[in-house]
């Protein structure tokens, strides 16, 4: 049972017409933004928030920044964005092999040089306290102009605020996320948990 319950979709018509954007990452509106509409001035700052850093600028693809809010919430242990995620992954065109290696990305061939340097980051600039070292920021730049490593941190960032609005909201996860989640993520050890 979520901390604050969702309010229904049509609630606030703002934050309903920005809410549009949901539909072709999810076909839904989250349940995260349905409870923020209980103060509309912080759903509808989210969404503009969501959609800059969301919003494919150049090589940093739509799929890369879902894997990356992936590989962030995972290490945040925020299993409502995890599902999010592997579920917007796949509408931006993750293949399953890509998103059943992405545990084991630093191996894998599924993933080239410039995308581990990015998925590494994520993962250590999630981390508490951040694990972003030298090495990392070096390989970081060799692979990612000034303006892609500002996207990427968004993207970790934007995550960092929802892995812990979601995870403390304790959000009930919606049924087409729990599907795919179950679905491809639950081999590597996912469930619902509290969001079920």
């Amino acid at each position: 049972m979520p901390l604050v319950a969702p309010l229904p979709v049509n609630h606030d018509p703002e934050v309903t017409a920005l809410a549009e954007l949901y539909q072709e990452t999810l076909d839904f509106t989250p349940n995260s933004v349905l409870t923020m509409q209980r103060r509309p001035a912080i759903a509808q700052a989210f969404i503009a928030l969501n959609r800059a850093v969301m919003t494919n600028h150049g090589r940093v693809s739509n799929e890369l920044k879902r894997l990356v809010a992936l590989i962030a919430s995972s290490a945040q242990g925020c299993r409502y964005c995890q599902a999010h995620t592997a579920l917007a992954a796949s509408r931006y065109g993750a293949s399953r092999e890509r998103l059943e290696a992405l545990w084991r990305f630093r191996e894998s061939e599924l993933f080239d040089a410039a995308e581990k340097a990015a998925l590494e980051f994520a993962l250590a600039a999630a981390s508490a306290p951040c694990a972003v070292d030298e090495r990392i920021a070096e390989t970081l730049r060799q692979h990612w102009d000034d303006g892609e490593v500002v996207e990427l941190l968004a993207v970790i960032s934007l995550f960092g605020f929802l892995n812990r609005w979601n995870d403390a909201m304790g959000t009930t996860l919606e049924s087409a996320a729990a599907a795919h989640a179950t679905d491809l993520l639950s081999a590597n050890g996912w469930q619902a948990g509290k969001h079920a």
